[in-house]
């Protein structure tokens, strides 16, 4: 699974534009194959700072993802920021051994 966290800094007067824009797109990206999670935030102690979170099955759909059209609008958009998006990606597997440690953080699991 990979996650993408995307930080982005906009002005109060254009937050608006940038925000219907992003909810205009989250809903056929969630339906991009592979795509887990797309959620769009907002930072409880700067309303001007901006994030998407999204996880991906693999590469090779966030690759697609990257490439598409709705992206490109997307990023057309993020020129309304005040300084440059920071995009990171972090790469996650399942950890094995650790099926008994599900059960302990939630009780409630049946065997």
């Amino acid at each position: 699974m990979i996650l993408v966290i995307t930080r982005m800094k906009i002005s109060a007067a254009r937050r608006l534009e940038l925000s219907q824009t992003i909810a205009s797109l989250i809903g056929s990206m969630r339906t991009e194959p592979g795509c887990r999670r797309f959620d769009f935030c907002q930072n409880v102690e700067n309303e001007n700072e901006l994030y998407l979170l999204e996880e991906w099955e693999n590469q090779e759909n966030l690759k697609k993802h990257l490439m598409s059209n709705r992206f490109k609008v997307l990023r057309g958009a993020m020129n309304l920021l005040q300084e440059p998006y920071e995009m990171k990606f972090h790469t996650f597997f399942p950890p094995s051994g650790m099926e008994g440690l599900k059960k302990f953080l939630n009780p409630s699991l049946k065997d």
